[in-house]
């Protein structure tokens, strides 16, 4: 299944299109942008232990190993996030021809926007021998969907002290009527809320102590309540006159237990009309750790943090290819749940870290099996890849991927750990001499 969608949902013709459309001042001569994602997939599913590793092993590259390291640091950010944005693109059709899922919020698409910093990489480049700190090579922008599971935009940024309001401007063009935008209180600035109530988006951010200024407040009225606390809102204008066409609404939740940090009231701003009940809104926003799931699995189950790649662009390169591999992943999901759901039996809970599994252990062994120029799927419309998986799922032993139930886990009493100095490699690299 998972080589059904590489080689027939994202062909290498294809991943040169993207490259050609988005490339910025990159070109290619010997080295397709194809040949890179490659090497870097193996990477990031587990296949490979390094970018030199892979790289050794691929019989057809056509450059020294020093000119393929010289390729991916010039990787430009844009690249990646149209890459993500086309990976996404070309998956719908296949979601679509398996029917539809629940939906959290019915007649939205919900969009789930964070921040995720790379970690400390190795320092491995000249410049940061010297630094005693830990060296951050970056930091990104990540819009989820809960809803199909797949990511589907990626804002890429170089410096690792770049605030993540500053990166999530340029989601404004791409924010659509009929979404709904929900975030942290990091995304509650003026200008990100004015932004997407302009497009004709909604949203569901947490509110900042530092919010906007508001000219008026309606009264309080009591709402419905949830599992887990009362509601109640008021109607909210911004003090900028002409800034939004209708009154917005402020929801708060009073928790019965405070949350880990020890806060027991929780407020969040929404321009959504008043047909969605604020317990929705509620729900809608509780719904946004999913996408902090969704890091943990992008971390524990793909290799997305590449440490060994210091410079910015060639982490970015490894982390947005990650990202492609998690919507790979998160279709076979999918497709196993809804196989295993039209065969009469119970609808299983899969794990994408036993899924990966299962691709670790066979993809070399089919590599070897089938010659690469071996078609294992229909080629063309991303919509005719659905029969073909489903057939393939219903051929799973569903206990082989199901997840494990666990016991919730219980709330550390540890103090918080104190974290180490660190630096952004991006800002060390242009101020080195040259």
């Amino acid at each position: 299944m998972a080589r059904t969608l590489l080689d027939q949902a994202f062909p290498a013709t294809w991943l040169d299109a993207v490259f050609a459309q988005h490339r910025g001042r990159q070109y290619e001569r010997d080295l397709l942008f194809s040949t890179v994602v490659e090497l870097m997939m193996l990477v990031v599913v587990g296949l490979q232990p390094s970018l030199h590793a892979a790289a050794r092993q691929s019989r057809d590259l056509p450059v020294s190993l020093a000119a393929l390291y010289d390729k991916i640091k010039r990787t430009d950010p844009d690249l990646l996030g149209a890459l993500v944005r086309a990976s996404a693109e070309r998956l719908e059709p296949v979601l679509a021809e398996l029917g539809p899922g629940p939906a959290r919020l019915p007649g939205y698409a919900l969009r789930v926007i964070d921040g995720n910093h790379l970690p400390a990489s190795e320092k491995r480049l000249t410049a940061l021998r010297a630094c005693p700190g830990a060296a951050l090579p970056g930091t990104a922008i990540v819009v989820y969907d809960p809803d199909s599971g797949l990511v589907t935009d990626l804002v890429a940024g170089e410096d690792a002290y770049e605030h993540e309001r500053v990166l999530s401007r340029a989601l404004f063009e791409r924010a659509e009527p009929g979404q709904v935008w929900i975030g942290d209180r990091h995304f509650c600035p003026g200008a990100l809320l004015r932004g997407w109530d302009a497009a004709g988006a909604g949203f569901v951010v947490r509110e900042h102590a530092r919010h906007p200024r508001l000219s008026g407040e309606s009264a309080w009225r009591k709402a419905d309540r949830t599992e887990t606390g009362r509601l109640r809102e008021q109607a909210i204008t911004l003090a900028d006159p002409g800034a939004q066409a209708a009154p917005w609404r402020r929801i708060e939740l009073t928790l019965d237990r405070p949350s880990q940090a020890g806060e027991r009231i929780l407020r969040v701003w929404t321009n959504l009309p008043a047909q969605v009940s604020a317990a929705q809104i509620a729900q809608a926003y509780r719904d946004r750790w999913r996408i902090e799931g969704m890091f943990q699995r992008l971390e524990r189950v793909l290799h997305s943090e590449i440490t060994s790649l210091g410079h910015p662009r060639a982490a970015l390169l490894g982390f947005g290819v990650a990202l492609l591999a998690y919507n790979v992943l998160a279709l076979i999901e999918r497709c196993v749940e809804r196989a295993q759901t039209a065969a009469g039996k119970p609808a299983p809970t899969v794990s994408l870290y036993h899924l990966a599994l299962q691709v670790r252990s066979g993809y070399e062994g089919l590599r070897i099996a089938l010659p690469a120029d071996c078609a294992t799927g229909p080629a063309g419309d991303p919509k005719a890849l659905a029969p073909r998986l489903l057939s393939l799922a219903r051929r799973i032993d569903p206990k082989r991927v199901a997840a494990s139930q666990r016991k919730p886990k219980p709330r550390s009493t540890e103090p918080a750990r104190q974290t180490n100095a660190h630096v952004a490699t991006a800002r060390v690299l242009a101020n080195q001499t040259p």
